[in-house]
């Protein structure tokens, strides 16, 4: 003869619905907290992306005006930390400001032995958007970058027309 067991009594299993809907809750928060942190990079490297075009294109814009302008090459040359931009970058150099705020800036113009031709670099250094660090923290245009800090910098070969 076959004796039939009893299955486990009900009250061993009090609880367990209460737990997976607890585990289930904490699993669905912490997808939530990531798809937040992931929305929180992505809006950064957003505002980095536009501040790295905002340079490029001030970039662009003085290194088209000073191809227009290669008699006067010389003039355009602005040491890094310089209190003030020479008069032929003036323009251009409160135009950058307002479009990157607190940019540094450098531009070197060296002529190339024996040729006609100018190299022309243009470096811009500018303070991340977003990223907590003291106000005390500057952006070299060269050297070591702090990782509050971003820079763009183009190197052009200009040729002057003989």
């Amino acid at each position: 003869m076959s004796s039939l067991r009893p299955s486990l009594p009900a009250r061993r299993q009090h609880g367990v619905a209460l737990v997976e809907a607890l585990v289930a809750i904490l699993l669905l928060g912490i997808g939530l907290v990531g798809a937040v942190a992931m929305q929180a990079r992505s809006y950064q490297a957003l505002a980095d992306a536009g501040s790295r075009a905002e340079a490029t294109i001030a970039i662009e814009r003085l290194v088209g005006t000073m191809s227009t302008d290669q008699a006067n090459l010389a003039s355009y040359a602005m040491a890094a930390g310089a209190a003030e931009a020479p008069e032929r970058l003036a323009a251009w150099y409160t135009d950058t400001q307002a479009a990157i705020p607190g940019a540094a800036v450098e531009v070197a113009v060296d002529s190339v032995a024996s040729t006609t031709r100018t190299v022309v670099t243009v470096t811009i250094a500018w303070r991340r958007q977003g990223v907590r660090s003291p106000a005390s923290v500057s952006c070299p245009t060269s050297g070591a970058l702090p990782a509050a800090c971003d820079r763009q910098a183009e190197t052009i070969y200009l040729s002057q027309s003989v």
